[in-house]
């Protein structure tokens, strides 16, 4: 290839130096100043006296007097209601029957031993009856009421229940009402309260105050008392079984109350 050749097709610089001078878009000098910009002194005399000031809070909006006086009320009645209602129960409970030789059976559940009883019922059975039906083999005792119609007020809680239809072993027993824990029934709760299960007799003293009532006659109290457990199928259902060791998974005695 000869030096001709070489020369049509390419261009030779002789100097690099020249595309520095020939260059119509030259790039800007990115060398960094040496001299910090000088600020006008006033301009830093108020950057010093400016002072932030914290943002507002913000504001609340503040309720109406009436709807605060209403709110109150609310919680002043609900507060009544919940200190007025019965002891809950849990799914274990203290049951206690009792009642005099001649008198009807009572039975009332605890929530402990110690506890007002968040149930106290009396039924029209005699208690001579009960002991004989228990004696026989097992005792159910279906306690009934009526659901609420229209325009009627009923009970909240089935416990609170007032008037029930009693059936033992399916026959029908009269009537079963609920009744307020008074001083009366509460000293025999509190004669038996160290026995946790078990049955006896008591002396008619612990029922009344009366000099006259004389132990060992026909006024004694008997009472039966064990744990039972609390089942609630519904609003409406709830039953008690008596938890006996010695029954190989048989409660003696269930209890069941029902709105029909």
């Amino acid at each position: 290839m000869d030096s001709s050749t070489s020369r049509r097709h390419f261009h030779w610089t002789q100097k690099v130096g020249s595309q520095e001078e020939d260059d119509p878009c030259p790039l800007p000098s990115l060398k960094p100043s040496s001299e910090p910009a000088e600020l006008d002194p006033e301009e830093i005399k108020k950057k010093k006296n400016r002072v932030v000031s914290p943002e507002p809070p913000p504001t609340r909006r503040k309720m109406p007097a009436v709807a605060v006086a209403r709110l109150r009320s609310v919680l002043r009645v609900f507060a009544k209601s919940r200190s007025t209602l019965s002891p809950c129960l849990g799914s274990r409970v203290i049951g206690t029957l009792f009642g005099s030789r001649r008198g009807h059976v009572h039975f009332a559940f605890q929530r402990d031993p110690n506890s007002e009883p968040a149930l106290l019922v009396e039924l029209a059975t005699p208690i001579a009856g009960l002991v004989k039906e228990m004696a026989s083999g097992l005792v159910r005792i279906a306690l009934e009421c009526d659901r609420e119609k229209e325009g009627e007020k009923k009970a909240a809680r089935l416990l609170e229940e007032p008037l029930w239809r009693t059936f033992c072993n399916g026959r029908k027993s009269g009537f079963a009402t609920k009744k307020d824990c008074g001083a009366k029934e509460m000293k025999i709760l509190k004669a038996v309260e160290p026995i946790s299960m078990g049955a006896g007799v008591l002396p008619r003293s612990y029922e009344s105050e009366s000099p006259e009532s004389e132990a060992g006659s026909d006024d004694e109290i008997m009472y039966m008392r064990a744990r039972f457990e609390r089942i609630v199928g519904s609003k409406d259902s709830e039953a008690f079984y008596m938890v006996n060791p010695d029954s190989n998974g048989t409660p003696e005695l269930s209890i069941y109350l029902l709105r029909v």
